[in-house]
């Protein structure tokens, strides 16, 4: 029924086609009536005998065949929808990310066996239901860390979801707010609407303003699943047997009412665990299609035209001009018109229908190859289109070379590691997009003077660009870096010789060897390390030392693309 609400045509104006079909049959039916056509010449006592009725049953006519492909002609055009298409190139699945408590009061085994580990088998049935949906998981307790990316490997997921242990968390205490910016700094780097799902035994009460700007902003939408029972209990003993410490508490318990609270005041959908079922499970599920569908219906997402399925009809009924005897007069009309336009046309543009010369598109290194052999691909699909393809299957250097447009031709050309003729593809674009890329490839090269003046031109056409801030400051810092080293960029010319000296390498190489065995059995030894141990070893990391710059980002796609083209 909502679909059937939502159906309207795109263009409506070509339902007006429908007039001629209608007066097609009209005309040719006011033809065929002799009574209506002889009544003004012979007296109607007369006309009777004369008219030979017709009998039998109803024939299909070539008329009717006719009028019914302009009907369908007619509807195709008008292009009937009933519903939005999705954005190009996107997930089908809404992303989410889980975010685990890892806080002491987890370990709780009112909920059998624990807290913590109920939340890891909902995770395990969340993953089945959303069926190879991408999904992340994060920790957070006083801190808040990336478990793991977005990813549609469940077995992945599960693998690291089951090392999480309470005892990994650099940092005790419990900060969800901070765990909501960090998480929704992430999530928001996806082009479709997602979830943030928190599996947690509370939520603090200074964390309330922090879910309602996040559900205002109308970004990732939070949801709140809660862990625990009201009645509470002690926490599970921990290795060295101990109940409990100064700052482990030895009993917890689920206060409801305070994330009942939260529901109301900061609209954030909250509930239970269900210990009989997966019914919360199904819950979380239903909140993220409900917000992606939400989020969809509010973006500008193109209606999805459906006439093409009437081209189905169209080729059956178009097949019946071949029967005998089934003929329109003006059939031969346009067949004849169509072979006197092919004639008339020189030879040269005659040769052109079977050969593609893309003399108004030169290739990428290619142009000086000649015209591109025309190929029976090229029939259906056009250079950019191809192009695409090629693009979307890793092969860089044939989409480079099919491209039309300079900026994607540039983009596959980058990707194909050919820094310099990406440059100038770039180059015969004037964009500040053009610029950022410019400033990209010259980066790739150890240009950083010249790819901080382009970063620099195009933070003057778009001030607000983070990404062409963050790598001009790459830049600079690097160019700083240099200076203080007493380096110099790198040359465009490569050596003519390098020249070894033998007597330092021959002393050298035990060492070297030595070496080389020595980190190879740390690297063995590390290697048996449990997932467990590697995530408490990667948070502690995380704290205490700070993230490193950002690298160069990839190349702005051009703002619209080729036709035909979306890579």
């Amino acid at each position: 029924m909502d679909s059937l609400a939502q159906f309207h045509f795109l263009r409506p104006w070509w339902l007006l086609a429908l007039l001629p079909a209608g007066l097609l049959l009209w005309a040719v039916g006011w033809q065929d009536d002799v009574r209506k056509r002889w009544r003004r010449s012979i007296a109607p006592h007369l006309l009777d005998a004369l008219v030979v009725e017709r009998r039998g049953r109803w024939h299909l006519r070539p008329v009717h065949l006719t009028s019914a492909l302009m009907a369908l002609g007619a509807l195709a055009m008008a292009g009937p929808t009933w519903e939005r298409e999705r954005p190009p190139f996107l997930e089908e699945k809404a992303p989410l990310a889980i975010a685990i408590d890892l806080s002491a009061t987890m370990d709780a085994v009112d909920v059998s066996p624990t807290r913590l580990e109920r939340a890891k088998l909902k995770v395990k049935s969340l993953l089945a239901l959303r069926q190879g949906a991408r999904t992340a998981i994060y920790a957070y307790a006083g801190s808040t860390h990336l478990v793991l990316p977005l990813t549609d490997d469940a077995r992945l997921i599960q693998t690291f979801v089951d090392a999480l242990q309470t005892g990994i968390m650099p940092r005790p205490g419990k900060n969800t707010a901070l765990a909501l910016r960090t998480i929704d700094a992430d999530m928001a780097k996806e082009d479709t609407a997602g979830t943030i799902v928190f599996f947690t035994d509370g939520v603090e009460p200074g964390a309330t303003e922090a879910f309602k700007a996040q559900v205002d902003s109308g970004r990732s939408l939070p949801v709140v699943l809660g862990f625990g029972t009201e009645k509470g209990g002690p926490l599970k003993a921990q290795d060295d047997g101990a109940p409990g410490s100064a700052n482990r508490p030895a009993f917890a318990r689920l206060d409801v009412e305070a994330l009942k609270r939260l529901g109301r005041d900061a609209d954030v959908p909250v509930a239970t665990v269900t210990l009989d079922g997966d019914d919360d499970v199904a819950w979380v599920q239903h909140r993220v299609q409900s917000h992606l569908a939400q989020k969809e219906s509010q973006s500008n997402a193109r209606w999805k035209e459906s006439g093409w399925w009437l081209m189905l009809p169209i080729a059956l009924l178009s097949a019946l001009w071949f029967r005998k005897g089934w003929t329109v007069r003006w059939l031969g009309t346009w067949l004849m018109a169509a072979v006197l336009a092919g004639a008339g046309l020189p030879r040269e543009a005659l040769a052109q229908l079977v050969t593609s010369t893309a003399a108004d598109a030169p290739a990428a290194a290619d142009a000086a190859a000649g015209p591109r052999p025309w190929r029976f691909i090229d029939l259906w699909l056009t250079p950019d289109q191809q192009a695409r393809r090629a693009f979307e299957n890793g092969e860089f250097e044939k989409a480079a070379a099919l491209f039309t447009d300079p900026m994607w031709r540039g983009v596959a050309l980058y990707r194909a590691a050919r820094y310099d003729a990406a440059q100038q593809a770039f180059a015969q674009v004037n964009s500040p997009e053009s610029a950022f890329n410019q400033g990209n490839a010259l980066a790739q090269r150890r240009r950083f003077s010249a790819a901080a003046a382009f970063y620099t031109q195009a933070l003057q056409e778009r001030p607000d660009w983070k990404e062409a801030k963050d790598n001009l400051a790459l830049m600079q810092a690097l160019i700083a870096r240099q200076e203080k080293d007493g380096e110099e960029e790198a040359p465009d010319q490569r050596p003519d010789k390098i020249e070894f000296d033998k007597d330092k390498d021959q002393k050298g190489g035990k060492e070297m060897q030595a070496l080389a065995e020595q980190n190879a059995e740390t690297w063995m030894r590390n290697i048996q390390t449990s997932p467990t141990a590697l995530l408490a070893r990667k948070f502690m990391l995380q704290v205490e030392r700070p993230t490193p710059a950002a690298p160069p980002a990839s190349p702005a796609p051009p703002a619209g693309g080729p036709s035909g083209a979306k890579p």
